[in-house]
């Protein structure tokens, strides 16, 4: 099995970030291979809305860092998205990657993935009430679902900002193992 592991935070070890490493972690202990990308590191454009991917290509017509990304989750079986909550929304990071996959559609708005795939989407949120956010997961779900991902799970850390405070946490890193032990199985 594939896992191709997103971190859509700005800081590398961020609360987002280590639940991701505990869930990466115990996905490859149980034979996944792992490949992570730190969407900070990267140089890329938003979707340019040049309607490429619907014409001429059957990708994204843009050449950046984010290609490789892009192709990478084509051949993955598991994908592993994260973001903390940015004013109430995903990271702007997150939310340029999310743009781009706008070519995973053709222009029927069929899925150009193969179906099957797993998503898991660890969201971190200062925000100690879950009542607060919790708009963002089944928003972003419904337009993987779209691409063809057959399961999703979210793994939600709230009331967590500060470096280590998700780490510190043994039912949020449990969590996270406990879903990659489901996504495994």
């Amino acid at each position: 099995m594939k896992t191709v592991c997103l971190l859509g935070s700005p800081r590398v070890r961020g609360n987002s970030a280590v639940l991701a490493t505990r869930y990466c972690e115990t996905a490859e202990k149980l034979g996944s291979e792992i490949q992570t990308f730190t969407l900070n590191k990267l140089s890329y454009r938003g979707c340019q809305a040049c309607m490429t991917c619907k014409t001429k290509l059957d990708k994204c017509v843009l050449e950046d860092d984010l290609t490789h990304v892009l192709d990478a989750i084509r051949e993955a079986d598991v994908l592993v998205i994260t973001t903390p909550v940015y004013f109430g929304e995903v990271s702007g990071q997150f939310k340029g990657f999310i743009d781009r996959t706008f070519s995973y559609l053709a222009a029927d708005h069929s899925s150009r993935l193969s179906p099957g795939k797993k998503l898991v989407f660890i969201q971190t949120q200062a925000e100690a009430d879950q009542s607060k956010f919790a708009d963002i997961f089944p928003r972003y779900e419904s337009a993987f679902k779209w691409y063809g991902f057959a399961e999703t799970y979210l793994v939600r850390a709230c009331g967590v900002y500060d470096k280590g405070e998700a780490e510190a946490r043994e039912d949020l890193m449990r969590l996270a193992e406990e879903t990659a032990e489901k996504v495994m199985a």
